[in-house]
């Protein structure tokens, strides 16, 4: 399902999420306050603009309050990402998601609301990306540009099926590699026994086909 992100801060972690929503296929606005650092997203945003993301005028009239989610990933400049973080929230946006620069500075995000708090050197923009856009999908790890290992829950959508069933490999080009269940990995999973609702499913596969696949069976 398309869904529409606003990146404030467009540094090193607000394009490499900008670039990764875009390829899944989402509406990304970018926004930044430096001009060549937006046009260097232009190819990877539905819609870019030049602007401060501390002005609430600027907000409003971009509807900031109209995305799903919006993600503060403003740099160095610890008091503009939470003046950012207040007004967003302000204009109750479900979901803000924030990077921190450090440990006080989450704790002052927590503080304000925000939904979620990254480190970037923690955690990939790709990997971010994938959380964003599927409440299914705990982790995520390239492989490649185009390959990826992902886990993810099994929905009631696919708990009773079994791996034949599915045929993941014949439908969506992707491969379950193991399933875990009750904390447990299975590595040789029996294709003919069913898949539980809370099941982790472990697959690997093109980008473009795991995305498919979590689309067709979520």
């Amino acid at each position: 399902m398309k869904k529409q992100f606003a990146i404030i801060g467009l540094g090193r972690f607000g394009s490499s999420i900008s670039k990764e929503l875009y390829h899944m296929g989402h509406e990304v606005f970018a926004i930044d306050i430096d001009e060549k650092k937006v046009n260097a997203v232009k190819d990877y945003a539905t819609s870019t603009y030049v602007g401060n993301g501390t002005d609430e005028a600027l907000l409003t009239n971009i509807g900031i309050r109209n995305f799903d989610h919006v993600i503060v990933a403003i740099g160095d400049d610890i008091q503009a990402s939470i003046l950012t973080t207040l007004h967003v929230k302000d204009f109750d946006v479900p979901n803000v998601w924030v990077k921190a620069q450090n440990d006080y500075h989450h704790k002052v995000l927590e503080k304000i609301g925000a939904d979620r708090i990254f480190h970037p050197e923690k955690e990939m923009g790709s990997r971010i990306a994938a959380y964003l856009t599927s409440d299914t999908v705990l982790d995520y790890i390239d492989l490649s540009a185009d390959y990826s290992i992902i886990e993810m829950l099994a929905t009631k959508k696919i708990g009773g099926k079994t791996l034949i069933s599915l045929d993941p490999r014949k439908n969506y080009s992707c491969t379950i590699i193991a399933i875990k269940k009750q904390g447990k990995v299975d590595v040789t999973p029996d294709p003919s026994d069913p898949i539980k609702v809370g099941d982790i499913l472990i697959l690997i596969g093109d980008k473009r086909d795991l995305r498919r696949f979590r689309e067709g069976e979520l």
